[in-house]
């Protein structure tokens, strides 16, 4: 089982350095070496969980065509530079929403330089809204209801009779909360922007010109803001369904099945965008969401597919040795999620490979639900794209990776809004 384990870790490494669709590949591959070298039956790709992505990614995609994110984008720009001093706290609220309303963290791109710039004309020191801005876009995709990783999340706890609701009721209020506390910290990180040696270095050096960030056009308010509420209409749609399970279409007694109707009102509601606003498909599929969505598809076929094989030929020798010690510390499990996400670079791939695992060692789902958050750990290693773009977006330089690599701006708000977001989620979960 060992050597399995060290050949799934090393497949798994090699799609995150590969990058792209090199996760969901080199899963692929892991899969044919667990079957054919080691002999293990092959489980069942995860369809259902790749169907509802892509019906989600549609929909979006098909608002982003629209001019549906430049839409929020420029709404969120009036926010930002009509209340500059609060750029910290105002900066993380703008693209937690974003990533909740989409389902997808990569929306914050759009919105990041200016939160950048408006920190530097206001004298704020850039990295304390970048950094914290970037965290609170991965911790929103553990509480959008729409989000691949909830979708995951959902489909894994079915059999427990849990809702969207009880899924949201816990990771809504954690994460948003995990996402405040590191927000009041970052107001207090680093030197004032005034007095940074390398700001100083920069400004004199002439290499920081007052300009102002041009974001781009609406070409049709009317079209942009009428996707932007049907897309909103329909994530409240599958809120509704999800939480109220008397208000789905019934068959032979039992309620329709959440996979089916997230991929039926994500799809309709593609197809209504494109109708109503008379928006070419084709200009849907060539745009930033789709492209993150698709290989988000890619991904999670790959990984959930070898880590579901793995877990399923080695099932009795996982739980016999470490049961015991996450029935007496199932916070443990949390850490498992949080190190795989590291290496994954995936809250949705992390998920669906890893809590199957914490199904079958018999965790309470609520605890489950509590420890969701922890997937939001690939802020630790500084080159994911939403990290890599705020630190060139900030011409201050002071959003930055450290001497160590490690130290860099984005650790300590991560690690902040994610230990508090747990916190909060097992002390909810007690609650309800």
């Amino acid at each position: 089982m060992l050597l399995q384990l060290l050949f799934v870790l090393t497949f798994i490494i090699l799609g995150a350095l590969t990058g792209g669709i090199g996760l969901g590949v080199m899963g692929g591959a892991g899969v044919a070496v667990l079957t054919f070298l080691f002999g293990l039956e092959p489980t069942s790709p995860p369809i259902d969980v790749m169907l509802m992505i892509a019906a989600v990614i549609s929909a979006a995609s098909c608002m982003q065509a629209t001019g549906g994110l430049d839409y929020m984008v420029k709404l969120a720009e009036r926010i930002l530079r009509k209340h500059p001093q609060y750029v910290t706290l105002i900066a993380p609220l703008v693209t937690y929403t974003f990533t909740f309303l989409a389902g997808t963290g990569h929306v914050a791109y759009s919105v990041l330089p200016v939160i950048a710039e408006v920190a530097t004309e206001t004298k704020i020191r850039p990295e304390r809204p970048l950094g914290i801005a970037v965290i609170a876009s991965q911790q929103a995709i553990t509480a959008s209801p729409i989000s691949a990783a909830t979708v995951a999340l959902l489909g894994l706890l079915a059999g427990y009779d849990i809702t969207l609701f009880d899924i949201l009721k816990i990771s809504v209020p954690a994460t948003l909360i995990g996402v405040l506390a590191g927000a009041l910290l970052s107001m207090r990180a680093g030197k004032e922007l005034v007095d940074d040696p390398e700001y100083i270095k920069r400004l004199q050096a002439g290499e920081i010109q007052t300009r102002r960030v041009e974001m781009n056009d609406v070409k049709n308010v009317a079209k942009a803001r009428l996707s932007v509420i049907l897309f909103i209409a329909a994530t409240l749609m599958v809120v509704l369904f999800g939480s109220v399970p008397s208000l789905r279409p019934s068959f032979d007694g039992k309620a329709l099945d959440m996979p089916a109707l997230i991929e039926i009102v994500m799809l309709s509601t593609a197809a209504i965008i494109l109708v109503v606003t008379r928006t070419d498909g084709k200009a849907a599929a060539q745009g930033s969401v789709f492209s993150a969505g698709m290989q988000a598809v890619v991904a999670i076929f790959g990984v959930a597919w070898m880590g579901d094989t793995f877990i399923n030929g080695n099932i009795v020798e996982l739980t016999s040795s470490i049961k015991g010690v996450v029935t007496d510390m199932p916070w443990l499990f949390g850490l498992a999620l949080f190190v795989m996400s590291i290496l994954l670079y995936s809250q949705a791939a992390t998920v669906r490979a890893i809590v199957p695992l914490g199904v079958a060692l018999g965790i309470n789902p609520m605890m489950l639900i509590a420890l969701f958050p922890a997937v939001n750990g690939y802020f630790f290693i500084p080159n994911y794209p939403t990290l890599v773009a705020a630190i060139n977006f900030d011409r201050t330089g002071t959003t930055r990776i450290g001497r160590w690599v490690l130290n860099h701006s984005f650790m300590i708000p991560g690690l902040v809004a994610t230990a508090v977001a747990l916190s909060v989620g097992l002390l909810l979960i007690q609650i309800f």
